[in-house]
């Protein structure tokens, strides 16, 4: 029987999120003392959605491109940058971290909760550079004005 894991969070705006999960195999018949072996992730898929409640068509972040798969190693490295975090206006919300396998089966592995809280000193982005032809960078002040490729 599986069970959806259940894990709450906190994010802490204008910082990095860093979570590190590993997926371990269940079982109900090893050795005495054995330990349980990770799941080989290699192949998989991960999905993973903010929104202010269950059902809601709005997503407040979706967070699938700041997910690693740790391979044969079961871990699932969850990364959100400081720049995305620093944009997050909403406080509260649900989520859901979903992994598809190489044949196309779904386990919803954990779901939450989450907030934000927020942060008071702005995010600086430092020196801004704009990239000039022939691979020459010009600095911008004020970074007003600048291009990304």
């Amino acid at each position: 029987m599986n069970c959806v894991g259940n894990y709450s969070f906190c994010i802490d705006q204008n910082a990095t999120f860093l979570r590190i999960f590993t997926w371990f195999a269940g079982s109900c018949c090893g050795a005495v003392g054995s330990q349980p072996a990770p799941v080989d992730l290699t192949g998989y898929r991960a999905n993973m959605q903010i929104r202010p409640f269950p059902l809601s068509s709005t997503i407040l972040y979706d967070a699938s491109a700041n997910i690693t798969l740790g391979g044969i190693a079961g871990t699932i490295t969850l990364l959100i940058p400081p720049l995305n975090t620093a944009g997050f206006t909403w406080w509260t919300g649900v989520y859901d971290l979903l992994l598809t396998d190489p044949y196309g089966v779904v386990t919803r592995l954990l779901s939450g909760s989450v907030s934000v809280c927020p942060g008071v000193t702005p995010l600086s982005v430092g020196e801004q550079f704009v990239l000039l032809p022939g691979g020459q960078a010009a600095l911008v002040p004020g970074g007003e004005g600048v291009l990304t490729q």
